[in-house]
């Protein structure tokens, strides 16, 4: 028997000096159990199978071409025409035009717009992979087919019992069996005669039946009977129940089967009765059923083998061969029947069980986001003071003065502005009319009606009243407010102006005097505001964004002249939660009415903060347009998102004068600003028409007012002027501020020079937009000059009273005495200087300039610092260019510091923003197009630059950083091989020609270099370990489609030397997601080439080289599916975890190949099949681990007279043994009859005469034939497989096979397995391995079918409604049962004793828990 050991095990040990991890560690205390096992077994040396090389791929496909052209099955083993492609995805923005401007491109020069214009102007690239689908794990395959909802309805022979009992007994039914529960008192269960008062303890019963019919009793501590019982009486072992006071009052007592007693007793009378009558009815019913069992069970009882055997083989026979046609339609029938039947796997668990681990996570194209919408609707602002406004007295109440009303989000815990400003009139249209008809050309416009413009499509009309607005929230909290602020046109101060609006008496009069005044100050000053009150409301309940669509806006509380400012109104706001501070604010008597709302998806009509109109917008005259608001989202990296769309505003926020020591001019006191936006200072340059203008004026105007405080020589300011910045910006656009003194003075009645009675300049200041070419953005001070020269703009201070350009009068000596703030929102303008810096310096380059590779390389160091928020804002634009530098380098030094920062970013976007750059791989990357041989690739750069980077042992961080985010360099790797096939035409060439032998060789050395850091720095940086062990496979799986497979093959092979048996747990982790990632390709099976390798031409099927055993040849021609079986053979060596994982990957990949719509065929199942036949030769030598346990899984052979077991079948309770069979027997009558009769379905696995699996071992057996003491405790029939088909064994790890036993799960899975290859085999295969194995290894095969009928046998409706009833495994409840189980008196009783002996099994698990 050693012989036969040491032949089947024998290996040619391979030792590599330079692993380092030998011996697996102990996981946890069950492995310390296997291990110490083991090695009572015989200590198992750490062995390394013997490196088997693949099959040159390309040459051996050429070489049999003809053989596979012919193959009538040859779509299982050609790869598909055009498996991948790549192709453009149209870009859909959310509106209806392009953002992008008409002439941007024409007017873009800076290197860094034009690449920002090119971003959002670009459709999506893909690569597109034909069976992508079929690449992942069997859940995710396309039309996998759903678990049926209802199975067929069969009935079992193991059932009839049970239907038996229902139908004879009905109070031994569940449905409608008698229940009950209560209080009891408990004496001793013992010995009813020592029971004493004080020994009774109150208990609660519950009476309640069983799934089999029968009944039991019982008790808990408490009412809660869902816990735990504290004890049971199982009530088919009483014989009677009596009553019993000797002791206790209203006590009984309940004589079991065993001579011993139960002592209970009641609270009253009534209670003792109602038990006593409720128990003695169920011994009653009991009875009737047993005896109607027997009486049934006698004339039923008939020996199966009257049924069975030579008889039934041989009348079989004669009739097939009277009856041929009869026979061919039967056969048919039986292969309708077969058809309908479902897949072996659809019922495992394991396919049912949801998994997302290795599910992709969905990519998606970038797309614009928006924080919590939410839209205001502005319905009214009136005042207590009302009139009439119509001269002739005719017409609605309204308030007797224009009012504006400005709204805006606050931030109070964050003490900043979050939005843009919404400007809305609610003015009626007579009052409207208040104002003279040079309004409109006053404030900017150019006198055209308005019906005569459009903007981006739109009627300018629809645009100039709006009333509603959409406000976003990225961050939204309670402490977010919607302030109001209320502007009137410019009278005088602004307690003298809202005082009528303060009292309640004598309003009529009140209001036609301020009406009077009214109409003559719009008529003189109508372009002029003044602030006059504010109010302010919550806007969300929570920090989840509830809307508090319940509050209303606060009272309106008259403005302050020294406290109009932001910065004061937050101050405010701080206390507008505490009454007692709000009421000391003088208030005006009024109403806002505005109401938010959630904004609905199918929102219509919107115009975005451009003017753009969205999609779904309706044009029409009775159409409200909606506006949305600009947010102001702050500068944080996770609240930031990729620029998809082009804008280009730029916000101006006039702050303070500081003119009270001014002595250039004699009056300047109600200061009003004019800002235009320029670009020049000669003397023909005119303001841009590119400022949005204020609601009833123009869309877009030259210029803009702020308000004016009237009487105030140093005024503050809140307004907020918004600006169209052209797509290009140069050194001469600027700002140009004007100051201008506003005569309030309405008494004068001359008409000449009215205009220079109104306003008077009093100084200009202006402000340069680009400094070191970025945008000004920032608080800026600035001086203010008495005059405006010509070339204004080129004056600079040079220090000791002299300067450069035109002669400047400054006021106030040129101090910085006009405060001046801006803000930029734009997507192609960036504020950050390191990243304007570097895309000036390429466009210096890409201009002809002498490029340096130092300065290069210092812009590129500079990125590291760059802002985070910037990095992922301009995300593609950046990482195209720097992917555009790296094709483009002649140095590697460049390439190197390309990558670092490459790396950088990435690290910087996996905070949380990881799906941004799965985006902008698969729908941004895009190589640029080689044409040249000498031309670069970004693949080559890039695999060139990751092997220097993985050498550098002193930039450890940049290294570990690179493993933990290797999967976007690989992906960036294939993606750019995909392209460059396709863009030069090389994918109609052999595989070895498409790409160098230098390329080759990088990626061989990018698997070389990735594999000791990944088997070295498991356990100090796991997470970056397995990234780059699951990035790298999926890298060698993709690479299948694009590369020569035979060198993709050798990577593998180069991948697995560097783990051997004994590695530590995780390494095994490792090593089998590497494998369930490649065997996972969607061309998997091509890949192994399902096809026969024989010498010559084979003629007969029966001639083919069939391996049933993981020969060396067989792992070479179909290398992926060698492997995967040599390493789950080896790990089945291993501790339990290690074993499990292997079985997992083995498993779910034959489900994948179950369920895969492409093999549907028969044929085709049986031709994968024959991949898998080696498994037959694993499991053989693993059978004695087989965990069958000592005693037959199926029920015993009964004898006829009595219901004592044969006594032929001996438990060995101290050990695992069992008892053989007497020698001498030959093979015919040492196998049962029944068991051929069981697997042909002849015969029933659950008849009276099936054998046991004693019964099966082979006639000579002289040793115990399952044991787990040692591993030389193997049948020494072994010996005799001298003729076996493992004649060629040497490919699993491992000189000394273990021989502890497997466990449940392992067995079923590996089971299921074989199940399956068996099944999907062809009858020629199968007869072939008959008719080439040995006698030994017959014997086990069919041990293996033994095994899987009692491992899936139907347990019966009894164990399933016993498990349902939640008691547990039917093994445990029959050994509480035990405890009073009588003598079997009938078939029922004896079949409670087969189920007591099956069930006792570890391995009563099956299919009844699917």
């Amino acid at each position: 028997m050693q012989g036969r050991v040491n032949r089947l095990f024998k290996k040619e040990l391979v030792v590599d000096p330079g692993l380092k991890y030998k011996g697996a560690p102990c996981e946890s205390e069950a492995d310390v159990g296997e291990v110490s096992h083991t090695e009572a077994a015989g200590k198992k040396l750490d062995a390394k199978p013997k490196d088997i090389e693949p099959i040159d791929y390309e040459n051996v496909f050429l070489q049999k071409k003809a053989q596979i052209i012919s193959d009538p099955l040859r779509d299982m083993l050609l790869f598909p025409n055009e498996d991948f492609q790549i192709g453009t995805l149209k870009r859909h923005g959310r509106t209806f035009l392009p953002t992008v401007p008409d002439n941007a491109r024409k007017e873009a020069h800076s290197l860094l717009v034009t690449e920002c214009i090119k971003t959002y102007n670009s459709d999506w690239h893909l690569v597109h992979y034909k069976y992508e689908d079929y690449s992942g794990d069997f859940r995710q395959l396309p039309n996998k087919a759903p678990r049926p909802e209802k199975l067929p309805v069969h009935v079992f022979e193991v059932d009839e019992d049970v239907d038996k009992d229902e139908d004879t007994a009905s109070l031994g039914s569940q449905k409608g069996g008698i229940t009950k529960q209560g209080w009891l008192y408990k004496g001793n269960m013992n010995n009813a005669i020592s029971v004493t008062m004080r020994s009774f303890k109150r208990r609660f019963f519950h009476l309640t039946q069983l799934g089999d019919g029968s009944y039991i009793l019982n008790f808990y501590k408490d009412e809660k009977v869902s816990k735990e019982p504290k004890g049971s009486i199982f009530l088919d072992s009483c014989m009677g129940v009596v009553q019993n006071n000797r002791i206790r009052r209203f006590a009984f007592e309940l004589k079991m089967q065993d001579k011993s007693s139960y002592l209970l007793a009641a609270d009253s009378d009534q209670e003792m009765d109602e038990w006593i009558g409720s128990l003695n009815k169920i011994l009653q019913s009991t009875f009737e059923a047993a005896m109607q069992e027997k009486r049934n069970g006698e004339s039923l009882e008939i020996s199966d083998d009257e049924l069975s055997g030579q008889w039934r083989s041989e009348h079989v026979a004669s009739w097939e061969s009277l009856h041929p046609e009869i026979t061919k339609s039967a056969r048919e029938i039986e292969a309708k029947k077969n058809e309908g039947r479902l897949k072996l796997f659809v019922l495992d668990a394991d396919t049912q069980k949801l998994d997302f681990s290795s599910i992709e996570p969905d990519v998606k194209p970038f797309e614009e986001k928006f924080g919590k919408r939410f839209l205001v609707k502005c319905h009214d602002l009136s005042f207590n003071l009302q009139s009439c406004v119509a001269e002739n007295e005719e017409g609605p109440t309204t308030n007797v003065e224009p009012f504006f009303v400005t709204l805006a989000l606050f931030d109070i815990k964050n003490n900043r502005k979050i939005s843009a400003d919404f400007h809305v009139d609610l003015n009626h249209p007579t009052v409207r009319h208040m104002f003279s008809n040079s309004a409109s050309i006053m404030n900017g416009g150019d006198g055209l009606t308005t019906s005569q413009k459009y903007v981006n499509g739109i009627p300018e009309g629809m645009l100039q009243h709006p009333k509603q607005g959409i406000f976003s929230v990225t961050c939204p909290h309670q402490d977010i407010f919607l302030v109001a602020r209320v502007e009137k046109v410019l009278q005088g101060g602004i307690t003298q102006c809202a005082e009528p609006y303060m009292k309640s008496s004598d309003s009529a009069k009140v209001a036609q005097k301020v009406l009077k005044n009214a109409k003559q100050a719009c008529a003189r000053l109508g372009q002029y505001r003044m602030p006059f009150a504010w109010a302010a409301r919550p806007v969300f309940k929570d920090s989840q964004g509830t809307l508090d669509k319940s509050a209303r806006f606060s009272a309106l509380y008259r403005q302050d002249s020294n406290k109009l400012s932001d910065e004061d109104l937050l101050k405010l706001l701080l206390d507008f939660r505490k009454p007692e501070k709000m009421s000391k604010l003088p208030v005006i008597l009024g109403n806002l009415d505005i109401n938010i709302d959630n904004v609905a998806s199918d929102f219509l009509s919107c115009v975005s903060s451009s003017y753009i109109p969205v999609k779904r917008f309706e044009n029409g005259n009775k159409v409200t347009v909606t506006h949305e608001v600009e947010e102001f989202v702050p500068c944080i990296a996770k609240l930031s998102q990729p620029f998809t769309t082009y804008n280009n505003h730029f916000y101006i926020y006039p702050k303070h004068l500081k003119y009270d020591s001014q002595k250039s001019f004699a009056k300047a006191r109600n200061i009003a600003v004019r800002i235009e936006f320029r670009d020049g200072d000669e003397e023909d340059s005119q303001p841009l028409k590119c400022i949005y203008g204020r609601p009833g004026g123009p869309v877009f105007t030259k210029y803009a007012f702020t308000m004016v405080l009237h009487h105030h020589q140093n005024p503050e300011f809140y307004d907020e002027v918004k600006v169209e910045l052209p797509t290009q910006l140069h050194e001469k656009h600027h700002l140009l501020f004007t100051f201008y003194h506003v005569s309030c003075d309405n008494s004068s009645k001359g008409t000449t020079k009215k205009r220079e009675t109104i306003e008077s300049q009093v100084g200009y200041a202006w402000l340069p937009l680009l400094k070191d070419g970025r945008v000004v953005t920032s608080e800026n001070q600035i001086p203010v000059s008495a005059n405006l020269p010509l070339g204004y703009l080129s004056y600079q201070e040079l220090g000791m009273g002299k300067h450069l350009g035109p002669e400047i009068k400054w006021v106030d000596g040129a101090k910085h005495i006009f405060k001046v703030s801006t803000h930029l929102v734009s997507t192609v303008y960036t504020q950050d200087q390191h990243l304007n810096n570097f895309f000036q310096y390429c466009q210096k380059c890409d201009s002809g300039a002498q490029a340096s590779g130092t300065e290069l390389v210092k812009f590129l160091k500079s990125l590291h610092a760059m802002e985070s928020h910037v990095m992922i804002n301009f995300l593609p634009t950046i990482l195209n260019q720097l992917f555009r530098v790296l094709a483009r380098t002649t140095q590697e030094d460049v390439a190197i510091n390309v990558t670092r920062v490459l790396v950088h970013i990435v690290s910087q976007c996996h905070e949380g923003l990881e799906h941004y750059l799965r985006s902008y791989i698969k729908f941004v990357f895009k190589t640029e197009p080689c044409n040249s041989s000498k031309c670069k690739t970004v693949h080559e750069e890039l695999a060139k630059s990751m092997t220097v980077l993985l050498k550098t042992t002193a930039d450890f961080l940049t290294c570990n950083k690179l493993l933990k985010y290797s999967w976007f360099f690989l992906e960036a790797l294939i993606k750019s091989m995909a392209q460059h096939l396709i863009e030069t035409s090389k994918l109609k060439l052999f595989r070895n020609q498409r790409f160098p032998a230098s390329y080759q060789h990088t990626v061989e050395t990018l698997v070389n270099l990735l594999m000791p850091h990944i088997t070295q720095k498991y356990k100090d940086k796991p997470e970056e370990a397995r990234n780059a062990n699951h990035s790298l496979a999926v890298f060698i799986k993709r690479c299948f489609s694009l590369m020569d497979r035979g060198f993709v093959f050798k990577q593998i092979n180069n991948y697995m030397k560097w783990f051997s048996p004994g590695n530590p747990k995780t390494l095994f982790e490792l090593k089998f997601e590497f494998l369930r990632v490649i065997c996972n390709h969607e061309h998997y099976i091509p890949l192994n080439l399902p096809m026969p390798f024989g010498k010559g031409r084979v003629q007969r099927y029966q001639d083919l080289q069939l391996d049933f055993t993981l020969t060396d040849d067989f792992c070479k021609n179909h290398f992926l599916v060698g492997l995967l079986l040599r390493e789950v053979g080896s790990a089945l060596q291993e501790y339990r975890d290690v074993r499990q994982i292997a079985i997992s990957v083995l498993k779910s990949l034959m489900i994948k190949h179950t369920f895969d719509d492409r093999y549907t065929a028969k044929s085709q199942q049986a031709r994968i099949a024959t991949l898998y036949f080696p498994l037959f030769g694993l499991l053989l030598e693993n059978v004695q681990r087989i965990n069958v346990k000592d005693c037959s899984p199926f029920p015993m052979n009964q004898s006829s007279n009595s219901g004592k077991e044969d006594s032929s079948f001996s438990l060995q309770t101290g050990g695992a043994m069992l008892t053989p069979q007497k020698p001498g027997s030959t093979l015919d009558n040492s196998i049962h009859k029944d068991v051929f009769g069981v697997i042909s379905g002849t015969a029933s696995p659950h008849g009276s005469s099936t054998p046991t699996i004693s019964a099966v071992r082979h006639a000579d057996s002289r040793g115990s034939l399952i044991s787990t003491d040692s591993a030389t405790s193997l049948p020494e029939r072994n010996a005799e497989k001298s003729n076996s088909l493992d004649k060629n064994h040497g490919c699993i790890g491992g000189s000394v096979m273990r021989c502890d036993k497997l466990e449940q799960t392992e067995i079923r899975s590996l089971l299921m397995c074989f199940l399956h290859v068996l099944k999907s085999m062809s009858d020629d295969a199968l007869i072939t391995y008959w008719n080439k194995a040995s006698t030994p290894e017959l014997m086990d095969f069919f041990t293996i079918l033994e095994v899987c009928l009692h491992q899936f046998r139907y347990m019966g409706k009894r164990y399933i409604a016993r498990n349902q009833e939640g008691l547990g495994p039917i093994s445990i409840a029959h050994e509480k049962k035990a405890q009073t189980l009588p003598v079997s008196r009938s078939r029922t009783g004896m079949m409670h004793a087969r189920l007591q002996q099956l069930s006792s099994l570890d391995n009563s698990c099956t299919f009844n828990h699917m």
